[in-house]
């Protein structure tokens, strides 16, 4: 028995010693897994007792957890009963104004507790919902209103001034325009606060009958959900820690770029004194996420990579630095992908002669797909079919199988971690926002000094995501009106937009069916030394283009000048 024992001893310790070799993850990625699995088993049970929408969660902690703190902003403290009653007056107050269930409406409103209040008291009414993005001006917001089919808008009251010069082109859409004031600072709004005293706290609509298909939200931009949730109108790194400690903060949610600004602050003595154990988001650089850990005590990183238009995500639940998740075996169980290799110049996927694409090898950098499954659906972009068309790939290793592209560069390292790279087609991203380099293009076209427009992004040391650049033609007998140009973009655009670099050109290099060629440019980027054409800066203190000197260059890409 001795024998039997040590020898059963004696292959253990060769096992964990194997184990922690060749496969050193396995533990975090079988309790992942399995993580996953009982998340899965407790949705199931929940959906069979009938909570399926985001609003049936509320209204479940309205019933079991009615005093529990829900929304903190400023020194304002709302429980669910409270949000669930100021929903209900929203509700009431909106179903008078003939909204009803199926209606679509838009939301322009800032980070404030009526927010919430208005988004519940719409889901209430079984309206779809469109977040709008209090960033976007004139005809990019008009188009998103539009895009949507939105019936009504709702605006905040500090984002009036975003949509009065629109009024004409809403009333022409019929579109119902209310205000979350006690009064319409003009004709064409419909206030709302003041309605409210009149109605009930309790909900006199009802609730519609909705299941797990029913359209629920139309988002533009990334959207979060939680628990007690801290607001703020906006980020300051000065008073974060401030913050962190005065509402005694557990988990915190982050884009790369907050991150940074956190680290470069000058240290104040909350930064050590908070009661954070979480951060959570995702472009965590690897050198700032090093020094965010060094710097703000035992907080656990978690990086992490998903979409809205697709069951696709990825979660680093390791302590591994600079990952956005891992692609192990039992993950690929739970969410099946696929890195592809990709043409270069094209971004479309490799095919072989069979026409069958092409998996990209561990440490190649591949275009990531998702394939279509009951459980995994892509319902599409409203109103544009021929953009969600464009998003699928079909036939991509048998006859008849579809693929979601999601336009995302990703590495696979040989040790099963992956690696966000790079955003292709008509996107960059910068200052946590996506450009549309379409929309910039067309806005920079209106001025009648420009005759043609291709606008990509170029990295800078130091910094996440791309800064814009353009590559314009000028029209003939015109020059470059800097100053001109800037107050045109302040007008159009929200500054993560803005073209940080000018390159004069003097044409623009297409393809035989027209489309831009932006691979070289993207790759000479700004440099003058690199570069003969002329090339200017956007100096925000001047509000002017400025030529781009070697001198001008090294301050830029040294840190000395801030974009």
């Amino acid at each position: 028995m001795l024998t039997v024992a040590v020898t059963f001893l004696a292959g253990l310790l060769a096992a964990l010693v194997y184990q922690k070799m060749f496969y050193p993850f396995l533990w975090a990625d079988l309790g992942y897994y399995f993580k996953l699995r009982m998340y899965r088993k407790s949705l199931l049970a929940r959906t069979q007792r009938g909570i399926i929408t985001y609003l049936d969660c509320f209204l479940l902690q309205v019933r079991t957890k009615p005093d529990k703190t829900f929304i903190i902003h400023e020194d304002q403290r709302l429980t669910y009963r409270d949000v669930d009653r100021r929903s209900n007056q929203f509700a009431n107050a909106l179903g008078r104004k003939c909204l009803k269930e199926g209606d679509i409406v838009a939301m322009l409103m800032a980070n404030e507790p009526d927010f919430i209040h208005v988004w519940f008291g719409l889901c209430k009414l079984g309206c779809q919902v469109a977040f709008l993005n209090t960033n976007n001006k004139s005809k990019s917001l008009l188009h998103c209103i539009r895009s949507c089919d939105a019936k009504a808008l709702v605006v905040g009251t500090g984002l009036v001034h975003l949509v009065e010069d629109l009024l004409p082109d809403l009333k022409e859409d019929n579109t119902i325009v209310f205000v979350a004031h006690q009064s319409a600072p003009s004709e064409g709004f419909i206030s709302l606060l003041d309605k409210l005293e009149n109605n009930s706290t309790e909900n006199q609509n009802g609730l519609p009958k909705v299941d797990i298909m029913s359209n629920f939200l139309f988002i533009f931009t990334s959207g979060t959900t939680g628990a007690t949730c801290v607001l703020k109108k906006k980020f300051s790194a000065s008073q974060f820690w401030k913050d962190c400690v005065k509402y005694n903060v557990t988990v915190v949610q982050y884009i790369g770029e907050l991150c940074r600004y956190l680290v470069s602050h000058p240290r104040v003595p909350e930064e050590s004194s908070h009661s954070v154990r979480l951060a959570t988001g995702s472009g965590l650089r690897s050198d700032v996420w090093k020094e965010f850990a060094k710097r703000f005590g035992r907080i656990k990183i978690r990086e992490g990579y998903g979409l809205t238009e697709a069951s696709i995500g990825f979660l680093n639940y390791t302590d591994e630095v600079g990952p956005i998740g891992r692609a192990s075996a039992f993950n690929k169980l739970s969410m099946p992908f696929e890195l592809l290799r990709y043409d270069t110049q094209t971004y479309e996927p490799l095919r072989t002669t069979s026409g069958r694409c092409v998996r990209a090898q561990k440490g190649e950098t591949g275009i990531l797909v998702a394939p279509l499954t009951p459980m995994n659906q892509f319902p599409g972009y409203a109103g544009n079919k021929v953009q969600s068309e464009k998003k699928l790939v079909k036939d991509v290793f048998r006859t008849g199988d579809v693929y979601f592209n999601t336009g995302d560069l990703l590495l696979q390292d040989q040790r099963d971690f992956l690696y966000f790279r790079d955003r292709v087609g008509d996107t960059f991203r910068w200052k946590g926002e996506n450009v549309s380099t379409m929309e910039v293009s067309e806005v920079l076209c209106l001025l009648d000094f420009i005759q043609d427009a291709s606008v990509y992004g170029v990295t800078i040391s130091g910094y996440e995501g791309r800064a814009g650049m353009a590559a314009i033609v000028l029209k003939a007998d015109h020059g470059l009106n800097g100053a001109e140009l800037y107050k045109h973009l302040v007008e159009a655009l929200p500054s993560y937009a803005w073209p940080w670099f000018l390159r004069i050109r003097p044409s623009l290099d297409v393809t035989d069916t027209f489309k831009q060629q932006k691979g070289k440019l993207v790759q000479e980027g700004f440099n003058p030394d690199v570069i003969m054409d002329p090339l200017f800066f956007l100096d925000i203190t001047q509000r002017d283009y400025i030529l781009l000197s070697g001198s001008l260059y090294e301050d830029i890409v040294l840190g000395n000048i801030k974009l």
